[in-house]
């Protein structure tokens, strides 16, 4: 794969708080950001004028598939598969708690073994829910920062409006990291785009 802008890794929370509705939400707010002109048009415009993109989704102890294989992102047709294959990918972890810490490892696994050259690497968090089974959140962010990652959220707050904090506190790390809060999975996909845009230029949107 050509040298990259960007790697980012997609980290989904497929947990069992995350229904089957919301989850189809998840995963078409992804795909509707990836066909969005300005997203294109931002992940297009680095040096390389590429990046690479995965999607991992999470669940409890042992539970993380890779849906979306890491991809080149480098037309407006790479773009318009990307949001496809996010689209039509099934849930691929089964619903249980919510290990979010074990979700972040996995998800810097897929960021150290990016086959393309990147000059940023970049892990993208999503979920609803605070990390309670297996390892810590906390320490594995702290590993991914010391590897040079940067590692963002966003929280859905719906069920759990103190989550932001949660993210804040435990999730987020690196050079230029935020987390960001959602109302519900009715405003996800604008979110969702919202955030897309700010790790691809790395600056934050107005």
């Amino acid at each position: 794969m050509r040298a990259v802008d960007l790697a980012l890794a997609l980290a989904v929370d497929a947990s069992s708080s995350v229904d089957y509705d919301e989850f189809g939400l998840m995963m078409g707010g992804y795909a509707a950001a990836f066909r969005d002109e300005e997203i294109q048009a931002a992940a297009l415009a680095g040096a390389r004028g590429a990046i690479a993109v995965c999607l991992l989704l999470w669940s409890g102890r042992g539970a993380h598939a890779l849906g979306v294989p890491w991809t080149a992102l480098e037309d407006a047709a790479s773009a318009t598969a990307i949001a496809d294959a996010i689209e039509s990918c099934p849930r691929l972890v089964p619903a249980g708690a919510t290990a979010l810490g074990e979700g972040m490892a996995a998800g810097l696994a897929q960021l150290a073994t990016c086959p393309a050259p990147a000059a940023r690497g970049v892990m993208d968090v999503s979920g609803d829910g605070a990390h309670n089974q297996g390892r810590p959140p906390g320490p594995v962010r702290d590993i991914g920062v010391a590897a040079g990652f940067t590692i963002n959220a966003l929280a859905v707050v719906n069920e759990e409006p103190e989550l932001l904090d949660h993210y804040a506190t435990e999730v987020i790390g690196g050079p230029g990291s935020f987390a960001m809060a959602c109302p519900d999975y009715a405003a996800f996909a604008e979110a969702i785009r919202r955030k897309l845009l700010r790790e691809m230029s790395g600056a934050p949107i107005a």
